[in-house]
């Protein structure tokens, strides 16, 4: 059986997967849930009893000459502290005929891309033409991996970076300053990064808000990854009362998983209908802006039918490599 099955380690998946291709494969995966053409069973995040870590898993099918993709893995918030990425998993992709394993393939390096990927496909949708000037909270794995996709759909003029480690903050302004050719601030509070922004992308794994909508402008579009289950928050409630729209990669798993949702659901600030699927934009089903000085709020807590885009682009980039 694993004669014909690939299995690909992390950095063959980042050469694999380039940020273009990432970025693709994630326009195509809300392409097709907008159009409801893609099979999304409910997500598993699991909080554990023995630690701050979360065990999570997501199946999917994005269509019918794509086989299923099962994604397992874990949240070690503590990883950050050694220079770790927080998120580890690994992807299985099935034949789309057989059901028999086609691939088995690092997921980090996959949840890595397609979730900065996704965000640009958000950014590119929901903010207006000019927006350049961004906001990064976080200094880890996926606000580099941000700042790098932002930059593929807006000419990025300035960057402002906080994140609560001065150290941390300065090797990421430094890093990405040297990659993406404009320099890259390091900034000692997160409402300085946000103040005048017209972009904001919070990559943290923060319990409590490190957004205010107090420091929002006018016209801004902010991008939470960090609040994927309903403990965490990245962003206060007036961030999503300020918000014209509040978009989501799903609303039934958002309504489950996405802290600042939950809460606001639950104190009846929001109502179910008031979410937006990304899904739905990217179709033109949705126009979330009403015009340039609207802000516009997207938390996405993550799909498995992200992992099964990514995952196939790889393994076909995979296959046209091997043929001779």
């Amino acid at each position: 059986m694993t004669d014909d099955v690939l299995f690909l380690t992390g950095e063959q998946v980042s050469r694999l997967l380039g940020l273009d291709a990432a970025i693709a494969s994630q326009r195509a995966a809300f392409t097709a849930l907008g159009a409801d053409a893609a099979d999304l069973p409910g997500k598993i995040m699991h909080p554990s009893r023995f630690d701050d870590s979360v065990v999570f898993a997501y199946v999917s099918r994005l269509s019918a000459d794509t086989g299923a993709v099962a994604k397992i893995g874990s949240v070690n918030p503590g990883n950050a502290a050694s220079g770790l990425p927080t998120v580890h998993a690994v992807i299985t992709v099935l034949d789309p005929v057989t059901g028999r394993p086609a691939a088995v393939m690092d997921g980090t390096a996959i949840t890595t891309l397609r979730t900065a990927a996704a965000s640009a496909v958000a950014i590119d949708a929901l903010s207006t033409p000019g927006s350049a000037d961004l906001a990064l909270l976080g200094s880890g794995t996926q606000a580099l991996a941000h700042a790098r996709a932002v930059a593929r759909v807006r000419e990025l003029k300035s960057v402002r970076l906080w994140s609560p480690t001065e150290r941390n903050r300065a090797r990421a302004a430094q890093e990405l300053t040297t990659e993406l050719g404009l320099a890259v601030e390091a900034v000692g509070t997160a409402e300085e990064a946000v103040t005048g922004a017209s972009l904001v992308a919070a990559c943290t794994l923060s319990t409590t808000p490190v957004v205010q909508g107090e420091w929002l402008a006018p016209g801004c579009t902010v991008v939470s990854v960090g609040s994927f289950e309903p403990g965490r928050r990245e962003v206060d409630d007036d961030v999503l009362l300020r918000a014209a729209s509040v978009v989501v990669d799903d609303p039934a798993t958002a309504a489950e998983h996405a802290g600042p949702v939950v809460h606001a659901l639950r104190e009846g600030a929001l109502a179910p209908e008031d979410l937006v699927g990304l899904g739905a934009v990217v179709t033109g089903q949705s126009f979330p802006r009403s015009g340039p000085g609207d802000i516009v709020y997207y938390n996405s807590v993550g799909l498995g039918i992200q992992d099964a885009a990514a995952a196939w682009a790889v393994v076909e980039a995979a296959r046209k490599e091997a043929r001779p």
